[in-house]
């Protein structure tokens, strides 16, 4: 565990996404004049966050440098210089000042703590859960350590659930599951979001990848140092394009400096295995470090039988060359999974999870209609795959040059390069009447004796023939969706103190190659694929699309210092997407559709597919504004307001996309007067950081805030109205406003040296402003709740530490959600209740620790939803939430 902190999870970030390294003296960087510094002996985390406070100084500092420090006490009229010195004296740190103002607090590799100040730190070591930034706007963060105490090996994101203001699901309890993970944040769901790790763009969200990969799949969650969440806006340097609601940052632990090993074996429920192996090389001269690291992940799905496995492979690489003015840090990751899907189920209902048939062809074959039945397929909440995976392969590699030109001027620049080849795979039964229409235009378009009202059915003594003996003769189908992406880019910035202005000059470029392709296989008894091999020779091509995509994107940004307790910030941000969307093989009409009441033949000829063409998602001038007021050395006061665009997605059909249009001259239309999703974030808050002398309560932290959005132009999927009597036709169209406004609130109270509660609530009101018509179908959606969206939510943990031992009892509450865009059905409220506590033995020969860990997850087994997907009318898809599930990890160090 690690001490209270507030800066070092977002400090990792900035280090990694742009901030420089320098090591120029602190007398330059706190050329200010002396004033009262107060501050108890505590630990050194908490000592640093306030010195921050009561100098006006960004003091960075990273949880793992200050790990089991405690701070003395330092009282008296001192420059920030002074302060510091004395702060550090005798704890084997030192600190390097950075062009903005600010200082980096890192270990000293020629000093060594004093064993009786360590052993004293041991016995005050408090984790504080929740992190906010010394920042003009709100940023909040859980540090590596913490998010492998709540679930070893689990998802970054799912760590973001503490945070108030976040809202993630997935049926997963790693979070890993990317097919039914959900997360929203201020009203944007992750598909409005932007994600950075180490500076790198990991692009918007998407399960079906079209601009970059999940965090997971980035890094080991093991070799995660921070996760960071500027929920309202995020700094005008991301490397983002669709952060309408804030930006997440994820940041990977630097080598060690001291050369070791480290080995982690986590058991479980439902046959866990996983397995994390990291070797440091430490510093082995003229400032290089390096490390490998591995890790494999194999357990059986709760909801499938013993032959189903989700996880695979991963492994990453790091090497860090610190020189007197030039940082270099190379990074590699490789992964390669297969995770089986869950299957929604269309609620309200009493079922509760469908799992899949396979490896069971036998029981899944008698389990629907043979070939010449004509009794038809069981109604869709009860409709089973034979299976569903999405297999996923990622190639992710960075460079990054940090120089210093002189003590106010850095130079940080980033080239990357990402390949995803993966696929979503889908084996189905023939026998409804949405695939039989799909199978029967390409296997049999002349059999018009199988057609009943445009579509093919069981008539005629039974299903098709050709359809059936095409698939396999087993009623069942392999669907794939397959993607591959090239992309690769440069980050560019520079950082120039002028006096009292700290400026910063960006630009970001990437190419992106992108396709999608959906293909159709047979799946017979002699050869019945699996979920986690890649079909080959498919019977045809429903569709495939290719994207090709140029971003630019550039910033500048001052940083005034006005005084010693206030800072002005004002800067923009520009951004031109151009995405060139074509179809080398663009779906038959008619296959499209999945209902076509009242159509008479297997042509539909109200329906074309779009040529595709250039669209460009443009903004020249994106705003932002913001203040913070250091009201006292305890207390500072931050206010924000910005404008993002989230630029159109590169992805065709079944997308929100321009190019999932199914007519050309839709598209054109849509050229000329379709928009990109915009926001305007206000937020302003106060956060705090006192300790206090009292027998009980010994320190408190936390953070209130309040934010409002307005949300333009939002995209969605409809009929265009007089498109005909067949249900298809669909087009994309900017559908209105969204008007959000919330509150969050998180606290942190500590009872001592070894006892703190945690708790964050948040309340969001998020509005739709208008009604939309879908087809000759009027939705009446103004005034209306935007759906899946709690309005009220609540995250605690209560933490005890006591020498090597820790315990933590944690939960979250969600309230009640609507489950349609009209608010006519809602989703019931969910609970889930966690527990984790470890020993860590030291003073082991030939170890340096030995960690024995349990987790709890879920523990009261509650079955509720966890991700919905909203509906139209009255019912949405709702995804289970995993059973209670019981961990143990053995960690050992050398």
């Amino acid at each position: 565990m690690t001490p209270p902190s507030r800066y070092p999870r977002r400090t990792v970030l900035l280090l990694s996404a742009g901030a420089t390294i320098l090591t120029h003296s602190l007398s330059s960087a706190f050329a200010a004049p002396s004033a009262p510094v107060h501050i108890a002996p505590q630990p050194m985390a908490q000592a640093l966050v306030t010195l921050g406070h009561q100098t006006g100084r960004n003091i960075i500092f990273t949880s793992d440098a200050v790990a089991h420090l405690r701070a003395p006490a330092v009282d008296g009229t001192l420059s920030p210089d002074d302060a510091v010195k004395r702060l550090l004296r005798g704890s084997g740190l030192k600190a390097e000042a950075m062009p903005d103002g600010g200082v980096i607090i890192r270990k000293d590799p020629s000093a060594r703590p004093k064993p009786q100040r360590l052993r004293e730190a041991q016995a005050h070591d408090i984790e504080q859960i929740v992190a906010t930034g010394h920042r003009t706007r709100s940023v909040m963060s859980v540090n590596g350590d913490e998010m492998q105490t709540l679930m070893p090996g689990q998802s970054p994101m799912q760590a973001l659930d503490l945070l108030p203001g976040v809202t993630f699901t997935n049926v997963d309890p790693w979070g890993n599951n990317e097919q039914n993970s959900s997360i929203y944040v201020h009203g944007f769901n992750q598909n409005q979001l932007g994600y950075t790790m180490d500076g790198v763009p990991l692009g918007a969200g998407a399960y079906g990848n079209y601009n970059g990969l999940s965090p997971q799949r980035a890094a080991i969650s093991e070799d995660i140092g921070s996760v960071s969440l500027s929920s309202g806006a995020g700094a005008l340097g991301t490397a983002s394009t669709s952060n309408l609601g804030g930006t997440i940052e994820f940041t990977t632990r630097d080598p060690k400096q001291k050369a070791g090993a480290t080995i982690n074996q986590t058991f479980g429920s439902y046959s866990t295995f996983r397995t994390f192996a990291r070797v440091d090389t430490g510093n082995f001269g003229n400032g290089n470090s390096a490390y490998m690291a591995f890790a494999r992940q194999d357990a059986r799905p709760w909801n499938l039988g013993n032959a189903n496995r989700q996880g695979g492979y991963q492994v990453n690489g790091k090497f860090v060359h610190k020189g007197e003015n030039t940082t270099i840090t190379a990074y590699f990751d490789w992964q390669n999974k297969a995770e089986p899907n869950t299957q929604g189920l269309t609620a309200p209902t009493d079922l509760y999870a469908r799992g899949a048939f396979f490896p069971d062809l036998n029981a899944a074959m008698a389990g629907y209609p043979a070939e010449s039945s004509t009794k038809a397929g069981p109604a869709t909440p009860n409709n089973k795959y034979y299976f569903s995976a999405a297999q996923r392969t990622d190639y992710l590699t960075y460079l990054k040059i940090s120089h210093r030109f002189s003590p106010n001027l850095n130079w940080d620049n980033q080239l990357y390069f990402h390949y995803d080849d993966g696929a979503g795979v889908v084996a189905t039964s023939i026998r409804t009447n949405a695939i039989l229409t799909i199978l029967g235009s390409y296997l049999d378009p002349t059999g018009t004796k199988y057609i009943k009202n445009g579509q093919f059915t069981y008539s005629v003594a039974g299903i098709d023939p050709k359809v059936w003996n095409a698939t396999g003769d087993t009623g069942f189908a392999v669907r794939t969706t397959e993607y591959s992406d090239y992309r690769g880019g440069l980050i560019s910035t520079l950082h120039y103190r002028l006096g009292h202005h700290n400026i910063e000059l960006g630009g970001w470029y990437e190419r992106n190659n992108n396709e999608q392709g959906r293909y159709w296989y047979p799946l017979t008894q002699n050869d019945t694929l699996t979920p986690y091999t890649r079909p080959t020779n498919p019977l045809f091509t429903q569709w495939n699309n290719a994207f090709y995509t140029n971003t630019f994107v550039t910033h500048l940004q001052d940083s005034w210092k006005v005084t010693s307790r206030l800072t002005l910030t004002a800067g923009l941000k520009s951004e031109m997407v151009y995405t060139n969307g074509t179809l080398p093989v663009a779906a038959l009409p008619q296959s499209l559709a999945s209902s076509v009441k009242g159509a008479k033949t297997i042509v539909d000829t109200s329906t074309h597919t779009v040529a595709g063409g250039t669209i460009p998602s443009y903004k020249p001038f994106l705003p932002a504004f913001g203040a913070l007021w250091n009201v006292t050395q305890h207390e500072q006061l931050f206010a924000n307001i910005q404008e993002n665009m989230n630029s159109f997605a590169a992805t065709g059909y079944g997308s929100t996309s321009p190019w999932a249009v199914s007519d050309q001259a839709d598209f054109e239309k849509f050229k000329r007067s379709g928009k990109p999703e915009t926001s305007w974030t206000y937020e302003t808050g106060i956060r705090t950081s006192h300790p206090i002398n009292t027998r009980i309560l010994t320190g408190i932290s936390g953070q209130l805030e309040y934010y409002h959005v307005d949300f333009y132009n939002r995209l969605g999927t409809i009929s265009p109205p007089g498109q005909g009597i067949s249900g298809v036709g669909n087009t994309v169209a900017n559908l209105g406003s969204v008007s959000t406004n919330g509150m969050d609130m998180s606290f942190t109270l500590r009872f001592g040296p070894h006892f703190s509660i945690y708790d964050a609530v948040s309340y969001v009101s998020s509005i739709y402003g208008n009604d939309f018509m879908d087809g000759a179908t009027l939705y009446a959606t103004k005034d209306k709740k935007v759906p899946a969206i709690p309005a009220w939510s609540d995250k605690f943990a209560v933490n005890y530490t006591q020498g090597g031992f820790n315990a933590q009892f944690s939960g979250s509450y969600m309230g009640v959600r609507p489950g349609t865009i009209t608010n006519s059905v809602m989703v019931p409220p969910r609970v889930q209740l966690a527990f984790s506590s470890s020993y860590t033995f030291h003073q082991i020969p030939h170890m340096n620790s030995l960690k024995l860990q349990f987790n709890a997850s879920n523990l009261t087994n509650a079955r509720s939803w966890s991700t919905i997907a909203a509906g139209d009318a009255s019912t949405y898809t709702g995804y289970p939430t995993a059973p209670r599930m019981f961990f143990g990890t053995v960690s050992a160090a050398f």
